[in-house]
């Protein structure tokens, strides 16, 4: 029922900006893709989602992105969606332009999953979506640690696990396929 109601409010009657804290599902949310397009997060309703903030500078950028290219291929089919943050507020390590990072995982990794716009995700500047993940009760709570922190939502829009940085995206495959399955 909650979520038909989520779906019925839908996300252009939330006011992201001001009333994050209130938020009951990722549905509610909306982010700009890699292109500048609003993309409604409710267009994933009924998936699972993976949500990492990426940087193509990073000491963890090559496996994470071959891994999560493995699990977007693997389990795409079945349900599973990764949505992928460019930020550049680790030391510096997204500092190229949307077009330009578009062009760089497409082209080393053939990444096919979904890119969004940079953002900011700790702090003042973060993206509402990251500081209602930061602040859910079910999960540990505060700034994200660094590059590539990876936060799981069940097919509901509920956060369900939250991944640091060094947790490698095979490593929650069993996490992903609990969820699609569920």
């Amino acid at each position: 029922f909650a979520v038909l109601l989520i779906l019925a409010v839908g996300s252009q009657a939330f006011n992201q900006e001001a009333a994050w804290p209130a938020a009951v599902s990722l549905h509610q949310f909306h982010a700009a893709d890699i292109h500048g397009r609003d993309i409604s997060l409710s267009n994933y309703a009924g998936n699972v989602v993976l949500i990492v903030n990426v940087a193509s500078k990073c000491g963890l950028t090559e496996n994470n992105y071959k891994q999560l290219v493995q699990l977007d291929e693997k389990y795409y089919e079945k349900g599973l969606r990764i949505l992928a943050f460019p930020a550049n507020q680790f030391a510096n390590q997204e500092p190229d332009t949307n077009e330009e990072i578009y062009r760089f995982v497409t082209e080393k990794f053939n990444v096919r999953f979904d890119m969004f716009s940079k953002i900011g995700v700790n702090g003042p500047n973060a993206h509402p979506l990251y500081k209602w993940l930061e602040h859910r009760p079910n999960l540990p709570q505060g700034d994200v640690e660094w590059n590539f922190a990876k936060f799981l939502i069940n097919k509901d829009g509920i956060p369900v696990g939250r991944y640091d940085p060094h947790t490698e995206p095979l490593d929650i495959e069993e996490d992903i396929v609990t969820e699609l399955e569920s």
